[in-house]
Order: structure tokens, then sequence, then C-alpha cells
């Protein structure tokens, strides 16, 4: 889902921005269940791990990139690690105003269990796309 996606950096509900904020919150919520106890604290250690692991990993695939005659666009990179560290915090803020929340994304058993006809149906609207490039 988050191939051809915008960053949308300046719209949260949209894009990779969106999805990595949906992505935090569904995480949470399932350590939530599981018996761990979030705090503002761990979530702020959880933010300073992600960036410095990701940065790191920028400073590798770049150095792969240099190494194979290839480009990675380094200051592209961090504006997405910086938005998707941010994105962290604000999931955190969401889910610490209704921890209680729905978890999960229903899984596929229960989708079809409400609507026999999804996997049809989508597949129709799959061949509909491609009919449509």
């Amino acid at each position: 889902d988050h191939k051809h996606q915008d960053l949308s950096p300046e719209d949260a509900s949209r894009g990779l921005s969106r999805m990595s904020t949906d992505i935090v919150k569904a995480i949470l919520r399932k350590l939530a269940t599981e018996g761990l106890v979030i705090s503002r604290a761990s979530l702020r250690s959880v933010k300073a791990a992600y960036y410095r692991n990701a940065l790191d990993m920028i400073e590798s695939y770049h150095a792969d990139a240099v190494f194979n005659g290839l480009t990675l666009d380094r200051h592209k990179e961090e504006q997405a690690v910086e938005l998707f560290a941010a994105n962290i915090m604000n999931a955190g803020e969401v889910y610490f105003d209704n921890p209680s929340a729905t978890p999960f994304i229903p899984n596929w058993r229960r989708v079809y269990d409400a609507w026999p006809d999804v996997f049809r149906d989508m597949a129709a609207a799959v061949e509909a796309d491609n009919r449509d490039r």
C-alpha cells in the first residue's frame, strides 16, 4: 500500500505520513494488549532509537550507493526519517488520549464474514483499474 504514495509532510491525514502514524498506533495498541505499559518516556526512547538507527541506515545506504555508482538523496531520506520520528510521538499522543480504542484493523476472516463477496469485488476492482491504464 505504500508504493507510489507521497510523503505528505504537510498533511498528516494522507500518504506515508498517515500510514506511519497508523502503524505506530497499531503497534502501541498491540503491545498494550500484551501487557506492556507504555509511557511517554518509553515512547521518547523508541523515537530516539528509531531516529539514530534510521540515520545510521541512511549513512550505510549512501555508502553502498556511492560504491555502486548510484546516487541517494540523503536530504530527502533524512526528511522522511524526521517525519516518521515525529509521527511516533504524534501516534503516541493519539494512543494516550484514547488507549482503549479499537486496536486493530480487522483480519480477513472478519472482513469476509461481514462482506462475503469482498475477494471477488476486490479482484473486479483490480481488473477495472488495470483496464483504465
